[in-house]
């Protein structure tokens, strides 16, 4: 088989996590087959039609390296790829329809409709518009709605994940096919654009499985072969009793990436959200989750969306590449991260900021908080100093006393480099009789005000011996 798989989303607003998830899977089962998959726009909803969606979800593919080998700006012998311009194509298809009898203009008002729902409410009967299917029906042209004659019967059906199916007649019913507005339904058009395609695995979310019985029925009514059918269970919410959704703190893909997650991390994490190969390893590479992903691990209920795991996998990634290409390679891709006190460092200092920090780092957006007293002088807050856990049972004289040993001893250091500089901390801890909490706290905080910084040694090193002295001769006058 020469597997064809397709992303079909709509261009609504933002491309949310899950519609990422369902851009990976159809992306690796084409791959590992040396297939090829198509990037369809869904567009046919004007009314939650957004200007500038396309390509945010354009750019958020690329991003993440899901190229489409079909689809917008790559072209394809299948165009056009989007939707709103197929309408004659959809139109063609429904006419068959009309001449097999299997479809039908509905000139029924809408307030007519409620009140057929409202009848079988009060009644506490299922509504189907079938069971008032109008007698005498008018010859179709646009602008009429177009309704598919439901021909109810039992189906069978394996879905690749949630395996064998079945479903009675009671679920059918007649389903709209063309909107007044001459636009296809979903329903509808994604059938035919799937047939039209040649696409041979169609994978969505499962609240679609509900309405496969209707789907099948059309496939039969078109002559059309079904593909496999692979429906993706919900990502939850943390709390795991519903489907994730904005409220629950979700963010976008590009949110994510302005926040500094990387592709990698963003790739690895949805791809295992939901399937493993049965090994225990988490960190996976795109050509990894090619070669080793399979329709058949993925599981049949949902998974949680756990944003600690994501953002602990990102710092996995960060080192990572900070390991395979250097600091240089983690530098490009930090270059939009940096405190807007870095403007006007140089790229040789950025580097060895990066790299005596990186191996701290969740997210490159870190970067703002984590460094900016590596670019300036950090406002001194003597609470910070005095309330500190390991300082506070010392007076301020000793504080006073231990930062001016400090800067006696780093004054007339020799060399100002990491390892001189261990040497002469530790020769003060000697000196002094404190523990390297209390020692090193005092200088630490008095250097940053900060709650974080690499080890001692290092920042002192890429500081410099001149900021270094200047700022702890600011505390000790302060004190």
């Amino acid at each position: 088989m020469n597997v064809v798989t397709r992303f079909a989303p709509s261009p609504t607003g933002y491309i949310h996590i899950g519609n990422v998830r369902s851009a990976i899977y159809p992306y690796l089962v084409a791959k590992q087959a040396n297939g090829k998959m198509i990037l369809r726009i869904e567009d046919t909803d004007r009314g939650r039609y957004v200007d500038g969606a396309t390509e945010l979800i354009e750019d958020t593919l690329r991003w993440l390296g899901l190229d489409w080998d079909e689809g917008p700006i790559v072209g394809g012998p299948h165009a056009p790829y989007f939707q709103s311009e197929r309408k004659e194509i959809y139109h063609e298809y429904a006419r068959k329809l009309i001449a097999a009898g299997r479809a039908y203009a509905d000139p029924t008002p809408p307030e007519a409709i409620d009140e057929y729902r409202k009848e079988c409410n009060e009644k506490k009967l299922p509504f189907l518009y079938r069971n008032f299917r109008p007698e005498k029906t008018p010859e179709w042209t646009p602008g009429i709605p177009l309704r598919f004659k439901a021909e109810p019967k039992e189906y069978h059906w394996h879905d690749e994940v949630m395996g064998d199916m079945h479903a009675g007649p009671e679920v059918q019913d007649d389903i709209i096919l063309i909107k007044k507005d001459g636009f296809p339904t979903y329903n509808f058009a994604h059938i035919v654009d799937d047939a039209e395609m040649g696409v041979t695995h169609v994978m969505r979310g499962v609240e679609y499985l509900s309405s496969t019985p209707n789907y099948l029925e059309l496939y039969e009514a078109l002559g059309l072969e079904v593909p496999k059918l692979i429906s993706l269970p919900h990502i939850l919410a943390p709390g795991g009793n519903k489907k994730l959704g904005k409220r629950d703190g979700a963010k976008s893909a590009t949110e994510y990436r302005d926040d500094g997650v990387l592709p990698e991390a963003m790739l690895n994490y949805l791809a295992c959200l939901g399937w493993n190969d049965g090994t225990e390893q988490e960190i996976y590479t795109k050509d990894e989750l090619i070669q080793r992903f399979s329709v058949d691990r993925i599981q049949n209920s949902g998974a949680r969306y756990d944003e600690v795991k994501l953002l602990w996998l990102n710092g996995q990634w960060i080192r990572r590449i900070f390991n395979e290409q250097g600091a240089d390679g983690l530098l490009m891709r930090a270059e939009d991260f940096w405190p807007e006190s870095a403007k006007g460092s140089t790229v040789e200092y950025r580097r060895q900021v990066l790299s005596i920090i990186y191996d701290r780092l969740k997210t490159l957006s870190d970067l703002r908080t984590m460094t900016d007293y590596f670019f300036r002088d950090p406002t001194i807050d003597l609470d910070m100093l005095v309330h500190n856990k390991f300082l506070k049972k010392l007076s301020e004289s000793e504080i006073e006393s231990l930062l001016k040993l400090t800067i006696a001893r780093l004054t007339n250091l020799k060399d100002w480099d990491e390892d001189s500089l261990q040497v002469a901390l530790n020769d003060l801890l000697t000196e002094t009789g404190k523990k390297p909490a209390e020692l090193f706290s005092l200088i630490r905080i008095s250097i940053s005000f900060t709650a974080f910084s690499p080890a001692l040694n290092l920042t002192m090193s890429v500081i410099g011996r001149e900021p270094i002295l200047a700022r702890l001769n600011a505390v000790a006058r302060a004190i």
